[in-house]
């Protein structure tokens, strides 16, 4: 039997994805750096665990794996180190980021990959499963699409590494793609009302994962990705864009962090479970004409764990050209259909 790793497991999301699998009679190797948090998991669930750094000799501890999946965040610090690891040792790589520079990172790496033949696959959960897998639906119904834009709609909770990952963000803007061209924008000055499921909401631009990875998916030149923000808010977004220095210091960027630790544990079962994610996507061809596409998922912690899960399951169970690869380029537009609590895609048509 093929062994993989869960690198992360005592972090929020790690921890879900090791008790998800763990129920479902999975045997991940649970892995991380410290040892004292990582112990009593895996007592708890009775799996193998190891205990090493992201260094030079992280690829000796993958000697015998065939899959990593990497939960250990901040991305923008871990993911190429992992990344590494897993190329030297020969075992596939997939992660849960929503960094647009990881993801850039990860595609960076598609030749070595083939080379290698592993898969390198960034964003296997809610970031960027369901706006990915939207993304590539809308390209097989608009194959001359010349603009995409996704978002989502959802009142989770947040968990300790997603405040800290927002927090880094605090230092830049936006981004959109622009031409085939990352391009960064102020946070805060894109707007307009959209309905994600649930009636029209005021919503703003935001620097999504899939301004990276739903070019790959689709090869739409022109994407941007949106999440419902009150105006007032989106009014502050763009004062704060003012501050970009102050607020990218190391001090502050630390006195915020270090609050992370103190006062956020992260969304408990009952408020995933009454807390559902509605995913928009619509793309427009050049004459104007444009398709609108949305799903209702489960909430977005959960879907990170039966996401994960499912494409480890998958990339495991199949055989797959090396390279890199988002979650629907692997796997399909059907794939977040699939997943525990989605429903199937809804889509309209709208005439210019």
């Amino acid at each position: 039997m093929e062994k993989w790793l869960l690198y992360g497991a005592y972090g929020f999301t790690g921890e879900l994805i090791a008790r998800e699998a763990a129920k479902r009679g999975l045997s991940p190797i649970l892995a991380g750096r410290n040892a004292q948090k990582l112990e009593p998991l895996a007592d708890e669930l009775g799996l193998e665990m190891r205990t090493f750094p992201l260094d030079a000799h992280a690829p000796d501890q993958l000697a015998d794996i065939s899959l990593v999946l990497h939960c250990a965040g901040p991305f923008s610090k871990t993911s190429q180190p992992m990344m590494e690891a897993c190329l030297s040792a020969g075992a596939h790589y997939l992660d849960i980021t929503g960094e647009i520079d990881v993801f850039e990172q990860t595609h960076a790496l598609t030749e070595e990959a083939k080379q290698k033949g592993i898969i390198l696959c960034s964003g296997v959960g809610f970031d960027v499963i369901p706006t990915d897998c939207t993304a590539l639906k809308l390209k097989e119904l608009m194959p001359e699409a010349v603009s995409l834009a996704l978002g989502f709609d959802s009142n989770s909770g947040i968990s300790r590494g997603t405040y800290k990952t927002m927090i880094e963000g605090l230092g830049s803007g936006s981004t959109v793609r622009n031409n085939g061209e990352l391009t960064p924008v102020p946070l805060g000055s894109q707007r307009r009302t959209i309905d994600y499921g649930r009636g029209p909401r005021s919503s703003m631009g935001i620097p999504w994962g899939d301004v990276s990875t739903a070019y790959y998916t689709t090869g739409i030149q022109n994407i941007s990705a949106w999440t419902p923000v009150p105006r007032p808010a989106a009014a502050g977004a763009r004062f704060l864009s003012g501050l970009r220095p102050v607020l990218s210091s190391a001090a502050v960027q630390k006195t915020l962090k270090r609050w992370v630790d103190e006062r956020v544990s992260g969304p408990d079962e009952e408020l995933r479970s009454n807390s559902p994610a509605f995913i928009w996507g619509e793309a427009q061809n050049a004459e104007g004409l444009r398709k609108v596409a949305r799903l209702q998922t489960a909430n977005v912690y959960d879907l990170t764990v039966y996401g994960a899960l499912e494409c480890v399951s998958r990339l495991l169970a199949g055989k797959f050209t090396g390279g890199s690869y988002t979650p629907s380029m692997l796997f399909g537009s059907s794939l977040v259909e699939e997943l525990p609590g989605s429903g199937t895609f809804e889509i309209d048509t709208f005439y210019p």
